[in-house]
């Protein structure tokens, strides 16, 4: 299996040989061209999770960009590495489960260096209250769970509001606090007068540059 500075190099020789631009390539994997550059210049690792976006771009398979040989040895799946689709939620409809089909706006795929455990869903982040972990526009990969522990962060629904806030958890008492990591912003109180619900953990997140 090649490493990341083989893998960069391979993409971009086959890239240069198919007469592809970095523009081109840019507007057929729906990357940014500044994050391919960065990537080729080696100043940003290769994003695994696109991996199968890039070998639909150039007419590759996966196992040929990350160097796994095809005659009979190991496939993606047997290096640990699990493709997984993840629906995307939107808005969420009061009293329905997460993963209902109203919910859902779309789908993702992202790879895994093992089979995940749970029910996973994706959010789209809107806003900078999570800022520098999670940046305006990112994916998000949520385990659904009702719980989390201190620390961790977690997609939150709050009071009747349909959309999810992601938020660091600390719990204090019989309150829950979810701290923004923007300091411009004011951590929300969880607690009988103001509930809220736990949709689940954040294990992923994914961005361009």
């Amino acid at each position: 299996m090649r490493s990341n500075d083989e893998v960069v190099e391979y993409v971009n020789n086959l890239r240069k040989k198919q007469g592809m631009s970095i523009n081109e390539l840019a507007r057929e994997t729906g990357l940014a061209k500044s994050s391919l550059s960065r990537y080729f210049n080696k100043t940003r690792g290769f994003p695994v999770n696109k991996v199968n976006v890039f070998a639909k771009a150039l007419h590759v398979k996966p196992e040929d960009i990350l160097g796994v040989a095809p005659a009979g040895l190991k496939t993606i799946d047997e290096l640990g590495m699990h493709p997984v689709k993840i629906p995307i939620i939107g808005t969420i409809a009061c009293g329905s489960p997460i993963l209902a089909d109203q919910n859902i706006i779309g789908y993702t795929t992202e790879l895994f260096d093992g089979q995940p455990e749970g029910a996973l869903f994706a959010l789209k982040c809107q806003g900078d209250s999570m800022e520098p972990k999670i940046p305006d526009n990112a994916t998000v990969i949520v385990r659904v769970q009702p719980t989390v522990e201190d620390d961790e962060i977690a997609a939150v629904l709050v009071d009747d509001d349909e959309e999810a806030t992601l938020k660091r958890i600390k719990h204090i008492g019989n309150q829950v606090m979810l701290m923004p990591e923007n300091q411009k912003y004011d951590p929300i109180i969880l607690n009988k007068e103001n509930p809220g619900r736990i949709l689940g953990k954040v294990i992923k997140v994914s961005y361009d540059l």
